[in-house]
């Protein structure tokens, strides 16, 4: 077994000491950008031993103009001809993709061209492909509303090894929502926060413990996706969630108090602890100085005895920062798609994302 080698640096010694060498000797005129971004744990940082079971190796993108996109075989070819089937102890060549795609590394057969995973796009064929618009034309609104965190956070955290064709720029442009989008998803977290925290009580109350731990766990969600918006980093899907949580600033207050709410045995001590969580998410809120400073003590939901932090005072006063015309329009504050779903197979599906940009207009 070959030393395990983080895939981003893996890939990016693969460009520098095999893939760019080739291209220079080849093909000493091309205009190109090499990276590493779009799908794969290793793009966000996250990958382990474990993930080199299937899509994970020396691999990379390469961006052409679409005047030598006609290129794409010759270069594809050249590559294959010439890169060894060997780097840093793992193989250089791929099998072919499985039923949905899937390819694992496998050794070359001696004498063999390598089928390498050196793949080449034109740049706005590539993004309109993966998020469903060319972000070198205009970005509406509803066009960031309805983006893939995932898939945001893929093009943020990927690395650019070379760069003649502007794509640092494109990373610079996704780097995070416009203010007032950003405000509105602040606005909406808070007001899922204030729809359900009495009910952690409520429901325990009343002999239904299960239905306090759901609530709980949605409201620990909802304290992690508002710790990712306030430090301005893209939330990843479900499986890296709680690991680039762990990487948040805020992360060593917060998570002792969800911990002990997760793992409490009755209502008043979840409850307790989600109002220390709130507590510092408050003091967060109000340190950003984007509202006038707002009450950042728990107390009691009105005449009953659940503490709450009344999610709802911060969603008002953030929505009313707001001066972009079509949220400003907006009467309820429902969020971006994903915080409406965390549904993999919706959120990675441009064709429906897009129908729901109707919800914004």
């Amino acid at each position: 077994m070959a030393k395990f080698i983080p895939g981003l640096r893996l890939s990016e010694r693969f460009y520098n000491e095999l893939v760019k060498p080739i291209i220079k000797k080849e093909f000493p005129l091309l205009k190109y950008s090499a990276c590493l971004i779009g799908p794969g744990s290793e793009v966000l940082g996250f990958d382990t031993p474990l993930s080199t079971d299937h899509h994970w190796g020396p691999r990379l993108l390469i961006f052409l103009l679409p005047k030598d996109i006609k290129k794409k075989k010759q270069i594809s070819a050249a590559l294959s001809k010439k890169l060894p089937p060997m780097f840093l102890g793992y193989s250089t060549n791929f099998g072919k993709p499985d039923k949905i795609g899937v390819r694992l590394l496998e050794k070359a057969k001696k004498g063999s061209p390598i089928s390498h995973m050196v793949k080449i796009h034109a740049i706005q064929p590539f993004f309109k492909s993966y998020l469903g618009f060319n972000p070198n034309g205009g970005i509406k609104t509803a066009d960031w509303l309805v983006l893939s965190e995932q898939k945001l956070r893929t093009i943020r955290d990927g690395k650019v090894f070379y760069d003649q064709l502007g794509l640092k720029k494109i990373q610079k442009r996704l780097n995070y929502y416009p203010k007032d989008v950003w405000l509105y998803q602040l606005a909406s977290e808070w007001m899922k926060v204030s729809q359900e925290e009495p009910f952690v009580g409520r429901c325990g109350e009343v002999g239904d413990d299960i239905g306090s731990r759901i609530i709980a766990a949605r409201l620990a969600h909802s304290a992690m996706k508002l710790s990712f918006l306030m430090e301005k980093q893209y939330a990843p899907y479900s499986k890296w969630f709680g690991t680039a949580f762990s990487k948040l600033k805020c992360s060593r207050m917060i998570t002792p108090f969800l911990t002990k709410a997760a793992s409490a045995s009755n209502w008043k001590e979840r409850e307790k602890n989600l109002s220390k969580a709130y507590e510092c998410l408050a003091k967060m809120h109000n340190s950003l100085k984007l509202t006038k400073p707002i009450q950042d003590k728990a107390t009691r939901f009105f005449s009953r005895q659940y503490l709450v932090i009344h999610g709802d005072a911060f969603a008002k006063e953030l929505k009313g920062k707001i001066r972009d015309k079509t949220l400003k329009k907006m009467t309820a504050c429902i969020g971006s798609a994903n915080q409406l779903s965390d549904n993999s197979d919706f959120l990675d599906n441009n064709r429906l994302l897009k129908k729901m940009k109707s919800l914004y207009y």
